[in-house]
């Protein structure tokens, strides 16, 4: 008997041993993560990543200091309908947590019943009733429960990293959406400073006609050049109208018009060519968010396997019954029961399950490991955006200057008949359109620190 018992004992060690190596907690497995930033200018260097100072790790205040700006992010904060949902998420994951940690404790319930019957018609009714109080525990020696648990739990931090995931996005396309308005302004300035110019050539040429200098195909192709910069004004005023009804979109807001400074008068950090420190592991939540859904496919493996293990059910009952009127007054009746499930032919299910299971563990691992790629490519593109944009907007200044040049001096040779109309229309124009590029290249390199700063996880606290 002894002998028997040492056995007994040796097996149950064994098997919640074997049970512990088999039910672990997650541990991040490998991943590329090195050398996934191109440095803007060598093309056969890659960026540091051990920078202290991390730009993504600066408050979304210090990075956009306009005020007025400010103001709009934090509206968007307040109101905006798919952060205001992520929140929602967190609170069912919560309860979802809840619940998994209740279900290692045993269910109860209270189910009275109670009859009368009658047989014939010289008979007494009998009464019967019972009270019973029953309990049902899981007992989880193999892990089912526990890897429910611990995947609630992995759950409840990915909603939390899609929560500020969702914080950073709006805060930079909100930023976005506001330097846009501010480019557009500068660019509507410029068409109406153009205006003027080509209404005074256009008048030019009418006049010069008067005096025999110049033919009526010349005022043609003026007063043209002239309604043609309308029409860019005309557009402009259609951009300006969208992209405010896109920001009160993001507010939460009905469409309205946009209080804003300028694009000039903007002031963000400007040094990126060394030293970023990415840390995309940690800093962005849409990257962590997608290993904590890798964590629950691991759980969801190890519930998998679990399932082929024996399932151990003990349900207590306590009532008090005159057990169908046989005893008068009724007593207190215990039971004890104990059950257990073992799946021997399962029509292929539980095999499925468990293959279905490391398929999407391995889906998730691809995912979060692209994931990671995506962000690295992201900072490469933002630092070159930035670097490119720059070096555009320093060759415009010096073109926009000699084409200013060019327009005064074929506007003087015009007026002296030593230039044509047409030498008169093209300087404008090709001023017109470096002017506009400079300010879309001004912008492309503010709206490259706005997306850096993303790529980096910014815009969270």
């Amino acid at each position: 008997m002894k002998t028997r018992n040492i056995i007994i004992l040796s097996l149950a060690a064994l098997t919640l041993s074997g049970c512990k190596a088999l039910y672990g907690t997650y541990e991040r497995p490998e991943v590329v993560s090195e050398n996934i930033v191109r440095d803007p200018v060598d093309d056969r260097s890659m960026l540091l990543q051990t920078d202290s100072a991390n730009f993504g790790n600066l408050p979304w205040r210090s990075v956009f200091t306009d005020p007025q700006l400010q103001v709009l992010i934090e509206k968007a904060l307040t109101n905006n309908p798919n952060l205001l949902n992520a929140a929602l998420n967190i609170d069912m994951a919560e309860a979802q947590l809840k619940a998994a940690k209740l279900a290692f404790l045993p269910s109860v319930a209270f189910a009275p019943q109670g009859s009368i019957a009658h047989f014939g018609e010289h008979s007494k009714s009998t009464l019967a009733y019972s009270l019973p109080l029953s309990a049902s525990w899981n007992v989880d020696l193999f892990g089912n429960l526990l890897s429910q648990k611990r995947a609630a739990q992995v759950a409840l931090l990915q909603m939390r990293d899609y929560q500020l995931s969702v914080q950073t996005s709006l805060v930079c396309n909100v930023a976005n959406l506001y330097y846009t308005l501010l480019m557009l302004d500068r660019q509507q300035e410029i068409v109406r400073d153009m205006q003027g110019l080509t209404k005074d050539t256009w008048e030019m040429m009418k006049l010069q006609m008067s005096f025999g200098r110049a033919r009526s195909t010349s005022v043609q192709s003026a007063e043209a050049a002239y309604y043609s910069v309308m029409a860019q004004d005309a557009d402009i005023k259609r951009q300006i109208r969208e992209v405010e009804n896109s920001l009160s979109l993001l507010m939460g807001e009905p469409a309205h018009g946009i209080e804003r400074g300028t694009l000039d008068n903007q002031a963000l950090p400007s040094e990126f060519a060394t030293g970023v420190g990415i840390q995309l592991l940690s800093n962005r939540p849409d990257v962590h968010a997608n290993e904590m859904a890798l964590a629950q496919c691991f759980y969801g493996v190890e519930t998998a396997r679990s399932r082929f293990y024996p399932s151990i059910t003990i349900s207590p009952t306590g009532a008090f019954t005159n057990s169908n009127g046989m005893v008068n007054p009724g007593k207190i009746l215990l039971q004890l029961v104990g059950q257990l499930t073992q799946p021997i032919f399962a029509r292929g299910q539980l095999v499925a399950g468990l293959r279905v299971a490391e398929d999407q563990y391995k889906q998730a691992y691809n995912t979060w490991q692209n994931s990671i790629l995506s962000a690295g490519s992201e900072v490469s593109n933002a630092l070159v955006q930035y670097n490119a944009s720059e070096e555009k907007s320093q060759l415009e200044a010096k073109q926009i200057d000699v084409l200013k040049k060019n327009v005064e001096h074929t506007q003087m040779l015009f007026k002296q008949s030593s230039s044509t109309y047409l030498e008169v229309i093209t300087a404008q124009q090709q001023l017109l359109n470096a002017e506009i590029s400079k300010v879309q290249d001004d912008f492309s390199k503010v709206q490259a620190v706005v997306n850096l700063y993303y790529a980096l996880g910014g815009g969270v606290n």
